[in-house]
C-alpha cells in the first residue's frame, strides 16, 4: 500500500517527475503522457459513476482500480531495475472486460448507424469516458513504438473503450435512445 504523508515534494518543479523505478523523465515524456491519460480516464469514469445505478457503479469502481494498476504498469519501464515483480496488467483483466462487453452487448438493440455521444446523462458521461480512454490508448500506442510496454496494457485500453461504448448504449434505453449519426443531415 502507498502511504502519502506529504503531498508536495518540489521534485517536479523543474519539469521532471520520477517513474516507479526512481528514474527521472520530463513531464512531457511519452511514458508520463501515457499514464497521465490513464489517470484522466479514471477521473472521467468517476464522473460517469455519479450518473449510473449500483450495478454499473460497481463495475466502474473495479475498472477505476484496474486503471490505477495500468498507471503503475505504464510508470514502470519494462526493461529496468524495477521490472521484476512490477505490477502489470494481466490477460485475465482483459478477458474480464470481454466478458462484460459480451454480457451487456447481448441486451442491446442492433446498430444501423454510428452513435453520437448523448442520450441519458449516464450515456453521455460514459461516451465521454470512452473518448478519454481512446486518447490514453493512442498515448500508450505511441509509447509502445519507442519503448517496450506490456501487450495486455494496450489490449486493456482497447477493450475498455469498447465496454464504455456498450455501457453507454445500455444506459440509453439498451440502444433505443441512442443518438444516431445522420450523415449529411445538416447540410
Amino acid at each position: 500500500m502507498v502511504k502519502l504523508t506529504k503531498i508536495y515534494t518540489r521534485g517536479g518543479d523543474n519539469g521532471q517527475t520520477s517513474l516507479t523505478d526512481g528514474s527521472r523523465r520530463d513531464k512531457h515524456d511519452l511514458r508520463v503522457a501515457a499514464y497521465g491519460c490513464v489517470d484522466e480516464a479514471g477521473a472521467a469514469i468517476g464522473l460517469a459513476r455519479l450518473h449510473c445505478p449500483r450495478e454499473t457503479d460497481a463495475l466502474l469502481s473495479r475498472i477505476q482500480n484496474d486503471l490505477f494498476d495500468l498507471g503503475a504498469d505504464l510508470s514502470t519501464p519494462a526493461e529496468g531495475r524495477a521490472d521484476e515483480g512490477a505490477l502489470r496488467i494481466v490477460t485475465a483483466q482483459v478477458t474480464r472486460l470481454e466478458q462484460d462487453i459480451d454480457a451487456y452487448n447481448a441486451q442491446l438493440k442492433p446498430l444501423n448507424s454510428f452513435v453520437l455521444a448523448g442520450g441519458s446523462a449516464a450515456g453521455a458521461h460514459l461516451h465521454f469516458a470512452r473518448t478519454v480512454v481512446r486518447r490514453a490508448e493512442r498515448a500508450a500506442s505511441a509509447l509502445a513504438c519507442r519503448e517496450k510496454i506490456s501487450a495486455p496494457a494496450l489490449m486493456y485500453l482497447n477493450r475498455l473503450s469498447d465496454l464504455l461504448f456498450v455501457l453507454a448504449r445500455h444506459h440509453n434505453g439498451r440502444g433505443e435512445d441512442d443518438v444516431l449519426w445522420r450523415p449529411g443531415a445538416e447540410r
